[in-house]
């Protein structure tokens, strides 16, 4: 269920909305977890837009794009760090309509650690979070509406 930041200088996106759309589903794709409410309600991004002037470089350039994607410990190996690395910033690109941001995009990949991933008020371990995930799966497969 990660969460995703995108910092970027004022009008680098039209259309902000559909880029935490596209970057929500990306990562959840290819993190490979089940297709069910409780991922899908919160796995989300973030569209921060900075005033000019906000970022630069050590050269004083302005136009880059940092992304930072938090997961749970240990939800991407190495094949989909690479995944999510190249997805992530090809899709900025493309939303800014710049093929050449992809050189300037940067995307940090942090880990909650153990028991540092909260929702509904509650620190989860990896452990509660995939019991979770069962339980709503088997709730699901029941025919029971999910308690997403």
């Amino acid at each position: 269920m990660p969460m995703i930041d995108v910092y970027a200088t004022a009008g680098t996106f039209t259309d902000k909305h559909q880029l935490a759309a596209d970057l929500a589903a990306a990562v959840m794709t290819i993190e490979q977890v089940p297709d069910i409410p409780m991922f899908r309600q919160n796995t989300a991004a973030f569209i921060h837009d900075l005033p000019a002037g906000a970022l630069a470089n050590v050269d004083g350039d302005t136009n880059y794009v940092r992304i930072q994607v938090l997961t749970n410990a240990g939800a991407l190996d190495r094949s989909k760090q690479l995944a999510v690395v190249e997805r992530l910033t090809n899709i900025a690109a493309e939303a800014a309509g710049d093929p050449a941001l992809a050189s300037r995009t940067w995307v940090l990949l942090t880990e909650a650690p153990d028991g540092g991933w909260g929702l509904g008020g509650h620190a989860h371990t990896n452990n509660e979070l995939v019991a979770a995930a069962r339980a709503q799966i088997a709730s699901l497969q029941a025919g029971q509406p999910a308690d997403g």
